[in-house]
């Protein structure tokens, strides 16, 4: 039963750290692509994508923190559709 607990835990830490690389790697791609400026510019959809993976690994750290803590079930919003 342990040793299935850690298993569960290491796969969704795998997915919460997955959420991460998107964002850096978003960031990273634009920073390559516009070296030789001292300012970096993102498209409104770049930044909706990198905003919608952060809160989708908030709403998901803070629904793991609630279970830890024993707080009583609250229904955490999901991310609304963004319709650009």
């Amino acid at each position: 039963m342990e040793a299935l607990n850690q298993t569960k835990f290491a796969t969704q830490m795998g997915r919460q750290l997955a959420t991460l690389k998107i964002v850096s790697r978003l960031l990273s791609h634009e920073m390559h692509v516009q070296q030789g400026s001292k300012q970096v510019t993102l498209s409104r959809e770049e930044v909706g994508e990198i905003q919608t993976c952060l809160d989708l690994f908030i709403e998901e750290v803070q629904r793991k923190q609630g279970q830890v803590t024993g707080a009583p079930g609250v229904e955490t919003p999901l991310v609304a559709a963004r319709n650009n």
